[in-house]
């Protein structure tokens, strides 16, 4: 999984800055909410990772991360949640939900999972010809 995550995170440096921030998981949603919470970068455009997001496509993905940039958001905070999920603060405080699935993925398959969407999506932006239909 690291190894993955890895790689993704080094291909979309290409594209953006980046950094990943973990903070440490607690079977207290409310407790690891607090330290996510903290961990969110001032002025960020907050998009937490839930089952009840929005579902979109790879180039929907794409489409999204073009009109954010447009409208001035450069600074993008992506929140994928423990083993119990997001805390309900966590929650109230993005600005977007998405869903990766309806499926239950581990945190680190959902931040995988993320990394290449994010890289496909910025690919697809880009022209590149990693995304085909």
């Amino acid at each position: 999984m690291r190894a993955g995550i890895e790689f993704y995170q080094k291909r979309l440096e290409r594209y953006v800055r980046l950094s990943v921030k973990e903070v440490p998981g607690s079977a207290d949603v409310k407790t690891e909410g607090a330290a996510l919470l903290r961990a969110i970068p001032k002025g960020s455009l907050v998009v937490a990772l839930d089952v009840r997001g929005d579902f979109l496509d790879s180039p929907g993905l794409a489409r999204l991360l073009a009109a954010w940039e447009t409208a001035g958001h450069s600074h993008l905070c992506f929140i994928v949640g423990g083993a119990y999920g997001l805390s309900q603060e966590v929650l109230q405080r993005a600005h977007r939900r998405l869903s990766l699935s309806s499926l239950t993925f581990t945190h680190d398959m959902s931040r995988l999972i993320l990394m290449e969407q994010l890289y496909r999506a910025y690919s697809i932006k880009a022209g590149s010809p990693y995304h085909h239909e």
